[in-house]
């Protein structure tokens, strides 16, 4: 159980993370528009989120796999 709980915390704690380059986020916040640089943030929070899901998968199916034969 601890161990679910584990994955669900660093599943979720890149979400409150404010994945932004320094070159975006100066240009981005010399605008003075925050609405875009919050929208800029959540969209690199999500396209961050995919890859890690899906490497996720891959070890989970090859763990199943492997778990079968024996």
């Amino acid at each position: 159980m601890k161990k679910w709980i584990l994955v669900i915390v660093v599943l979720f704690y890149s979400a409150f993370a404010k994945a932004q380059c320094a070159m975006c986020r100066a240009v981005i916040e010399s605008g003075g528009d925050t609405q875009a640089a919050q929208g800029l943030n959540n969209g690199i929070t999500y396209l961050m989120a995919f890859p890690y899901i899906l490497v996720g998968a891959i070890i989970y199916m090859v763990y199943r796999s492997t778990a079968k034969k024996n």
